[in-house]
């Protein structure tokens, strides 16, 4: 298995209802815009009046189509998938989109997020499946919580409308989906709105993504957030909204700090400001006297120029990234695996040389690359290195699909800030406060979830992971934290 030292997100999804529009290559293209979002699997399922077609492969979007595939893929609604997995083996029967057949037709989903209570759903499921047509095997030789759930759906006698209430006040975690019928595109949020889901409007159809950007991409115009709790259908009669759940904002702080697209617009906020924003009051937060700022890129780009701007040190590029390497994977010796830092990122040895260097990164989850990082720049010359987070530090997995490693494997609840600098070879190392944090997002902190950061889980941890983290098995709660061990867990409830 991969071992990565930065969080990855499980999924993108898009989906589009266009009659006049080539709907494949639409997506194709959409997906590209979200490739950043996952890159194990690809996969589009299309529709027309009469069937659905689901073609998927591993590997990059890239990889997975080309221009044959596109042109077999013919219909007025597709949706697609990009994943990079959280739950479920990196393999193809667990690529999406997934594909079920109902009573009442056939049906293809995506999704974005993690579903909590899947041990739950799946005993739902097999007493309910029986009932059905269709075999439980036929939809159940994927691993993950997105086979349970198209499962589920499948298995309702009703129609699409009444399966989305029948089911989806039901699931426990993070969704963002977009399925489709052979008559209708569908997209829904969970009540909490953890992970992001979008509408726009182009010529002749609508669109669902999970970011702005995608929008961007294909020429279509925003139009508004999927509400939290809130299911949609698109239609030749037009956008139907569907209320299966009451809202309850937890939008995650992470899609700012590092996993959406600095071009994405999120609740309201261009996501490059915010990042800018959060760079200023890190400046503030954790000055140094230093000669040049410059950022691990590119997740750590806009930090550092707001980092600049606000400290009134220059700014420069003293990292260059291979645009060309993709996911290092776990190799069988230290010096190959630090090769593989190498291969992405690689200091201007004139621009550092003989400077005290501030560098700014989004994240430091194990480490590893921040310690390779101070090293090369001191191997580049670099007389200082200070090293600056534009995040809180990471002390908590996630269960609403962020890959986060295990608490055990997470610097931060083993050291303090003093300690980790020490472990990466920094001369200081500073973290923004996660009060500074949430302001620069311009949200009530109500709003958010930042238990990877504040061990406060807004939603149901799986029983499991429960059990182990000390967390209530249901409702709102708190894990509490001392240095390096869950000693208790703190119900917010009465």
């Amino acid at each position: 298995m991969e071992r990565h030292d930065s969080p990855r997100c499980e999924c993108g999804v898009f989906g589009i209802w266009a009659p006049s529009q080539v709907v494949a290559r639409i997506t194709y293209f959409g997906l590209y815009a979200l490739q950043h979002r996952g890159q194990e699997s690809a996969g589009i399922a299309v529709a027309d009046d009469e069937r659905i077609m689901v073609y998927k492969d591993m590997g990059l979007v890239s990889q997975v189509f080309n221009e044959a595939a596109l042109t077999s893929l013919t219909g007025n609604i597709a949706i697609g998938h990009t994943r990079y997995s959280t739950t479920g083996a990196s393999q193809w029967e667990n690529a999406q989109p997934t594909f079920g057949s109902t009573p009442w037709g056939d049906i293809a989903l995506a999704h974005n997020g993690n579903l909590t209570n899947t041990g739950a759903l799946r005993e739902w499921l097999a007493t309910i499946a029986p009932l059905t047509p269709v075999p439980v095997k036929t939809r159940m030789d994927s691993t993950t919580d997105t086979a349970i759930l198209t499962g589920l759906l499948a298995a309702q006698p009703g129609p699409v409308d009444q399966a989305i209430q029948a089911v989806l006040p039901r699931l426990d975690g993070a969704f963002s989906l977009v399925f489709l019928t052979t008559d209708a595109l569908y997209a829904a949020r969970d009540r909490h709105g953890m992970r992001p889901l979008c509408l726009g409007r182009m010529d002749g159809g609508w669109v669902v993504a999970s970011e702005t950007a995608a929008l961007d991409i294909v020429g279509a115009d925003f139009v508004r957030d999927v509400e939290p709790g809130e299911a949609i259908r698109i239609d030749a009669d037009g956008v139907t909204s569907i209320r299966f759940a009451k809202p309850e904002p937890r939008g995650c702080v992470f899609e700012y700090v590092y996993l959406s697209r600095p071009d994405s617009v999120l609740e309201g906020r261009m996501i490059h400001n915010v990042r800018v924003k959060i760079g200023m009051l890190l400046a503030k937060e954790c000055p140094v006297r230093a000669d040049l700022v410059i950022p691990v890129p590119d997740s750590g780009t806009p930090a550092a120029i707001g980092y600049a701007a606000g400290s009134g040190i220059q700014y420069g590029q003293g990292l260059v990234k291979n645009a060309y390497v993709g996911r290092t994977f776990i190799q069988p010796s230290q010096h190959l695996r630090q090769l593989g830092i190498r291969l992405k990122l690689n200091p201007l040895k004139r621009v550092v040389a003989g400077k005290r260097i501030v560098v700014v990164d989004d994240s430091i989850v194990r480490g590893n690359t921040q310690q390779q990082v101070v090293a090369m720049l001191r191997q580049a010359g670099a007389a200082e290195v200070h090293v600056r987070i534009s995040s809180p530090p990471v002390r908590w997995p996630c269960f609403y699909g962020i890959d986060f490693a295990d608490p055990e494997e997470l610097i931060a609840t083993h050291m303090d800030v003093d300690e980790i600098a020490r472990a990466i070879g920094a001369d200081s190392l500073g973290y923004i406060s996660l009060d500074s944090l949430i302001a620069a997002t311009h949200q009530e902190p109500e709003n958010l979830c930042c238990a990877c950061f504040d061990g406060k889980y807004v939603v149901t941890a799986p029983p499991g992971d429960a059990r182990r983290l000390g967390l209530p098995e249901s409702g709102l709660g708190q894990a509490t934290y001392k240095k390096g061990l869950v000693v208790r867990a703190a119900s917010t409830h009465d």
